[in-house]
């Protein structure tokens, strides 16, 4: 949510069976057929005076490697901290994730007790998910390729860092109920749903009779679960999608085959794709958008190259129409990027070129990863279609 947060929350039961809250922390409602979150008043009118507006943000893939958890340390140690200190590696992309209404992030690695695991099986520090919440973000999809690294008590270990944070989650879940509730969020008095899906978790396979665990891609199964959550209210509807081939900027065929079904359906207005680890491309289709893969957030691969430290924070306006539906009117996108030395830090693009001095050497690079970042967006003719992307 914005920068400003009321600690006190007021719980308010607005019909049966749902429950919203005054802007604050994650509030759920575990007896209820619907969950909502974190919360807020009226939507805020157009600058004009017009129809309301809501602003949803979303960004890819956080993937805590080595090099990452051992630059976390040294943080928490610099600070006279305990643990792992993930704050400062957030601290320059703060302003645009805060500025949204709703933040999205990806989890795609789950968190736990005990020491931190790498490839293939990761296992983050919790400290991680109260970084994630003071950068800004409200909620997290959980389900990716690595979901299931750490088996079941894994993905229950990693919905208990998160929910100790105050952040919301959906794709992976601790029942079959639970999996069964729609996932809303009441976002300044506007209803959003939010699905999470992943093409396959790297051969690992839930518990038998507990295939609710997490959500694996399956078109009908997709339709099916927005449906429920229109049915359940959401005036707004955002699919999360773990998609792709690793390293590819251009969406794959059977991401563009997903795509298709998906977008065409009535109850989803927006995708937002991650898993590449690179950035692909943005699409309008109709009046409704698909970010086929919006690359990194904070991830250092074992071999880092240009693509793989590159990601974008897409942020989407819904506005309010006559007919009391929501429509995507803006689309702007954030360049990020993971600088490497002299610490580990995600750096705000524009900004950063913004405040160095002109002849810092890095304005060069920065400026070479916007323009690489701003070629793989358009592919699809996206700036042609509206997308805004800051320089």
């Amino acid at each position: 949510m914005r920068a400003v947060r009321i600690v006190l929350i007021v719980a308010l039961v607005l019909s049966p069976g749902i429950v919203f809250a005054l802007r604050g922390d994650v509030l759920r409602d575990r007896l209820a057929t619907t969950e909502t979150r974190p919360a807020g008043q009226t939507a805020a009118p157009a600058p004009s005076g017009g129809p309301r507006q809501i602003t949803i943000a979303g960004s890819g893939d956080i993937l805590v490697h080595p090099p990452t958890w051992q630059q976390a340390r040294a943080d928490a140690k610099q600070a006279n901290r305990d643990g792992y200190d993930f704050d400062p590696m957030f601290a320059d992309i703060q302003p645009v994730v805060s500025a949204a209404d709703l933040a999205i992030c990806h989890m795609e690695g789950p968190m736990g007790p005990g020491s931190p695991q790498d490839f293939p099986r990761f296992r983050a520090p919790t400290d991680l998910a109260a970084a994630v919440k003071t950068a800004g973000y409200d909620t997290c999809s959980t389900s990716s390729n690595h979901a299931l690294d750490q088996g079941e008590k894994g993905v229950y270990d990693n919905l208990d860092a998160l929910d100790a944070a105050g952040l919301g989650h959906t794709g992976t879940f601790r029942s079959a109920a639970a999996r069964a509730r729609p996932t809303i969020y009441n976002v300044n008095g506007v209803k959003v749903g939010h699905l999470s899906y992943a093409m396959h978790f790297n051969g690992l396979k839930p518990p038998a009779g507990k295939e609710w665990i997490a959500n694996r891609i399956d078109v009908k199964a997709i339709k099916a679960a927005a449906a429920a959550t229109r049915r359940a209210g959401a005036q707004i509807i955002v699919l999360s999608a773990h998609w792709g081939t690793e390293l590819v900027h251009e969406p794959s065929g059977e991401q563009l085959f997903w795509a298709r079904q998906l977008i065409a359906d009535p109850n989803i207005d927006l995708i937002i794709g991650h898993h590449a680890h690179v950035v692909q491309p943005f699409e309008k289709v109709g009046d409704k958008w698909i970010a086929y893969g919006v690359g990194n957030t904070l991830a250092r691969h074992d071999f880092p190259v240009d693509a793989n430290r590159e990601g974008v924070i897409a942020m989407f306006t819904f506005t309010e129409q006559p007919n009391h539906r929501w429509k995507i009117t803006q689309v702007q996108a954030t360049p990020i990027w993971l600088s490497l030395k002299p610490t580990i830090r995600v750096v705000d693009l524009a900004a950063a070129i913004e405040s160095m001095p002109r002849l810092d050497r890095r304005r060069t690079h920065y400026t070479a990863a916007i323009d690489r970042i701003t070629s793989y967006l358009d592919q699809r003719g996206a700036v042609a279609a509206g997308l805004h992307i800051v320089r």
